[in-house]
């Protein structure tokens, strides 16, 4: 009997939960060699307080940062096994939707399903010296980058003849590459009179395939005051915003203040949304080829 793609999907999930668990165990034992080191290390260094072994204390600063270096190639490993599994269910959910345009989720549940996804996305931890990948928080694609299929973009469409243009957002269906334009849906297309799009290069912004971690690459990172464009909290839709606050510890979400005239001072109130809702502010153009 010849095995469905969901059986072959779920089976390659099961391989690298079993790699996981083994390389979690390495983890446990290569943090428990680096705590031994930097004990051992500590303990030379008070008991030697006149400096009699500078050598040996060399020693030791050598044993524990090679041994600190070993858990962070784990720990590394274990990431890379957790973004495999990511992407072969993400592949099967894009696969379910091919096969059936059947698919209707509650406002409600999207919302969390969203919440979910940015709380989980890849946090990018460069090593010293290395600077944080293109689609890293607030470092953008290269110019030549094409969004995959199943991928999240902020999609700039034409709402109604009344309301203009929106940045709402969509989820990559393709791309033509003679015609250089995609076609993407909104992600809550059963409740819009139109769900698909066909959009040039220019109205698609490729989201964040990764966060940025604040300790190790602020610079990946929008500063305070920068003008952006952030997902407004419970809703598909991209608005102006400015920076108030962004993140501190990579748990942390950007605390934006939308544009909004009904204030004093022409912003709302601080908001919270997650990197993964930010980019760089792009104006809207009075005319847009579709």
């Amino acid at each position: 009997m010849p095995f469905t793609a969901d059986a072959i999907a779920a089976q390659q999930v099961q391989d690298r939960l079993k790699s996981l668990q083994q390389i979690i165990h390495e983890i446990e034992i290569k943090r428990t060699q680096c705590e031994h080191g930097i004990s051992t290390l500590q303990k030379y260094a008070q008991d030697d307080k006149g400096g009699q072994s500078s050598q040996k204390l060399k020693s030791l600063y050598k044993t524990a940062i090679s041994q600190t270096e070993q858990e962070e190639e784990v720990i590394r490993k274990a990431l890379q096994k957790i973004t495999e599994i990511r992407n072969i269910k993400n592949e099967r959910r894009i696969q379910a939707r091919i096969a059936s345009n059947k698919e209707s989720i509650r406002r409600g549940t999207w919302m969390k399903m969203l919440s979910s996804s940015a709380q989980t996305l890849p946090l990018h931890v460069s090593k010293v010296g290395e600077k944080p990948p293109p689609l890293c928080g607030a470092v953008p694609a290269d110019p030549s980058y094409i969004a995959k299929i199943g991928d999240m973009v902020a999609a700039l469409v034409k709402v109604s003849e009344t309301n203009g243009e929106n940045w709402i957002l969509a989820e990559v269906v393709s791309y033509n590459h003679s015609t250089g334009k995609y076609e993407v849906d909104d992600i809550l297309k059963e409740q819009n009179q139109k769900g698909r799009h066909t959009l040039s290069r220019r109205q698609v912004i490729p989201l964040p395939l990764m966060r940025a971690n604040p300790e190790t690459d602020p610079q990946a990172l929008f500063a305070q005051g920068t003008l952006v464009l952030g997902l407004f909290p419970q809703t598909t839709c991209f608005y102006k915003a400015l920076v108030n606050k962004p993140p501190v510890t990579h748990t942390d979400d950007y605390e934006l203040l939308f544009e909004d005239a009904s204030y004093p001072e022409g912003y709302s109130p601080p908001n919270d949304v997650a990197q993964r809702y930010v980019i760089a502010f792009k104006q809207k153009t009075k005319q847009s080829a579709s």
